[in-house]
This record gives structure tokens, C-alpha cells and sequence, in this order.
């Protein structure tokens, strides 16, 4: 698959298709091709994550490296939904953010390898890569801080009238963050055109939701401030791009914020450094035969026969040499200069 296929399978449209699958509660069908659109982008996901933890562990990559293995569905049913002018900003966990949004698997492979052709020039590294053309606004390491940022992007969306919406990634282990509280009273005094998704992986670092949360329906945050919310199955990514549709159209009517809570799981570690555990082995394995977001798209094709097993192996190849050539560039892609250090300081 060329490097110019996979902005293919995230690109976005509202062209109705023939159905062939419905989401669970709801009346929005699918489409063959859709739901391989689907397959393909949590696809690049899975198999860029797992090339990165290989490339973590032999010291190819430095700092710190969190990976979105399991949680696929939610940012690529989210961006199907979007239109071009609307806008992304995530926490540290944002690989998968970036590939859904269009950048090229080469450029953030070279940002994680610290390299002069990545997306920050090789100084932002797994947490800290933007890019304007994609209206992708980072990775941001603290925990919490890009709530507010993500805020402030909804507001120039208002004060432009371009008819935007910031979708606002954070965990819930960001979720009991003041300045997330903050920024949803300012969000619903001016009502903003924002959408804060809480990707709940059920644990924050090593903390599980239930011992960290004194109210874990993680949804209903904003009911002080009136801003409604909605708690979605984050494994199904037809679920997903439905509740994204509905909510988006929500805030584009001029309505105000909306939360959506996205229940989802995480198969790794909270970084490449956590053994992770303070889970049973027996858990996670539960939730990979049971929910796993790919195994569920991949059966309903296949159960169709919209799809052959021979198609998706060939598939599944195709995005592995893609993979594999990015890890291969970043390798021999030139270290940043050392004059870079004094360039984009803000003084």
C-alpha cells in the first residue's frame, strides 16, 4: 500500500452508501466499503503501534512511549465523522490520533526516532507532534492541559464563524484535572463549539477508574455546568462514529458543548515502562477475544462475504511493508541539526 493510500481510508465524507450492517441502537447503516474504510484505519493503527513498542524496546526510541493498542475504534469512528474545517487536539496517547487524521505513518515514525524529517522536527518526540495541515494540535505530555487549549482552539472557531468543532481528547485519569472544570464552565458560559472525549481505558496510569473517581459515570461531569453527555461502547467503532454524527451535529447547531465517554480498554501498559500488574492477564485476554474492535468489523465482512480471508491477510500485509518502510525511513532519516534548539522558543 503506497504512502498516499492511507490518507485514502481517513478521508472524510457524508456521501450516503447501500447498508449492509447496522450500529447497535441506532439506525445508521453501514456500508461494505465503509466498514472497510474502518477496518483499514484501526488496521494502520494497531500494526504501526506494535512496530513502535518493537522499536521502543530495542532503543530506537528515546522518552517516553504510550501505546493505543485496543482503543483504535474510538479516534477512528470520531474522524470519520468530521468535516475538513474541524479540529483535534489529544493527550501524550496520540499515535493513533495522528494516523486517523491523515499524517503519514513516515513522518510520525521520524518524530518518535527523534528525526529531522518528523512532524516536529524531531523535537517533539512521542508526545509532541502538531500539524496544521492535518488540524491536528497535538500531543501535549501534561496531563489534563490540552483540555483548556482545546477550549481556547473552540473559541477561535467562534470567533471566526467557520462553522468548526475542536474535538478534545483526555483520559479519565484527567478526567478529576480543575482546569478540565474550568474549561467546561467557560465552554458552556460561551458555548462553545467543543466536544470533550473522555477515552476511558478504566485505568488512569495504575489507578482503576473505581478507585480513583468518587463518581465513575464519567459522562455526566458536566451536568453542573449543563452540558449534556453520553456514554458510548468505545470498542465498537460503528457505535462511536454514530454517537460522533449525533453530537457533532449537536454543537454545530450552535447548542453548546457535549461529552462523550468512550468505555474502552488499553492492552498494553500505561507506557512502555508499566508491567501492568495491577490487572489479571486473564482480563485482558477477556477483552481481546470478546471485544476486540478489529476481530468485530473483520467478522461482519467476513460473515457477509463482502470480504475473503485471502483479502484481508493480502490487507494486513500491505499495511505491514507500509509500516516496516516507515520504520526503515525514520532509521535513516539526519538527526536534527543542533542550530534547532534555538529555533520555534517562544520567549
Amino acid at each position: 500500500m503506497a504512502a498516499s493510500e492511507t490518507s485514502s481510508v481517513t478521508k472524510r465524507s457524508n456521501k450516503p452508501k447501500k447498508s449492509i450492517q447496522k450500529s447497535e441502537d441506532s439506525a445508521l447503516k453501514y456500508s461494505s466499503e465503509e466498514l472497510l474504510g474502518f477496518y483499514k484505519v484501526m488496521l494502520l493503527i494497531r500494526r504501526f503501534e506494535e512496530k513502535a513498542g518493537q522499536m521502543y524496546g530495542m532503543g530506537l526510541i528515546g522518552g517516553f512511549c504510550h501505546l493505543y493498542i485496543g482503543q483504535e475504534a474510538v479516534v477512528t469512528g470520531v474522524q470519520a465523522a468530521l468535516e475538513e474545517q474541524d479540529t483535534v487536539i489529544t493527550t501524550y496517547r496520540d499515535h493513533g490520533h495522528m494516523l486517523a487524521c491523515g499524517m503519514e505513518p513516515r513522518g510520525v515514525m521520524a518524530e518518535l526516532t527523534g528525526r529531522r524529517d518528523g512532524y516536529s522536527k524531531g523535537k517533539g518526540g512521542s508526545m509532541h507532534m502538531f500539524s496544521a495541515e492535518k488540524q491536528f494540535y497535538g500531543g501535549h505530555g501534561i496531563v489534563g492541559a490540552n483540555v483548556p487549549l482545546g477550549t481556547g482552539i473552540a473559541f477561535a472557531h467562534q470567533y471566526k464563524e467557520d462553522n468548526g468543532v475542536c474535538l478534545t481528547y483526555f483520559g479519565d485519569g484527567a478526567v478529576n484535572q480543575g482546569q478540565v472544570y474550568e474549561s467546561f464552565n467557560m465552554a458552556a458560559l460561551w458555548r462553545l463549539p467543543v466536544i470533550y472525549i473522555i477515552e476511558n481505558n478504566r485505568y488512569g496510569m495504575g489507578t482503576s477508574v473505581e478507585r480513583a473517581s468518587a463518581g465513575t459515570e464519567l459522562w455526566q461531569r458536566g451536568q453542573a455546568y449543563g452540558i449534556p453527555g453520553k456514554q458510548i461502547d468505545g470498542m465498537d467503532v460503528r457505535a462511536v462514529n454514530v454517537a460522533a454524527r449525533d453530537a457533532l451535529s449537536f454543537v454545530r447547531n450552535k447548542n453548546g458543548p457535549f461529552i462523550l465517554e468512550m468505555q474502552t480498554y488499553r492492552y498494553r501498559g500505561h507506557s512502555m515502562s508499566d508491567p501492568a500488574s495491577y490487572r489479571s492477564k486473564q482480563e485482558v485476554q477477556k477483552v481481546r477475544s470478546e471485544k476486540d474492535p478489529l476481530d468485530d468489523i473483520k467478522s461482519i465482512l467476513l460473515k457477509n462475504n463482502e470480504l475473503s480471508e485471502e483479502f484481508i491477510k493480502s490487507l494486513d500485509s500491505e499495511i505491514r511493508d507500509l509500516v516496516n518502510e516507515a520504520a526503515e525511513f525514520a532509521q535513516i532519516s539526519p538527526e536534527p541539526d543542533p542550530s534547532e534548539l534555538y529555533t520555534d522558543v517562544l520567549i
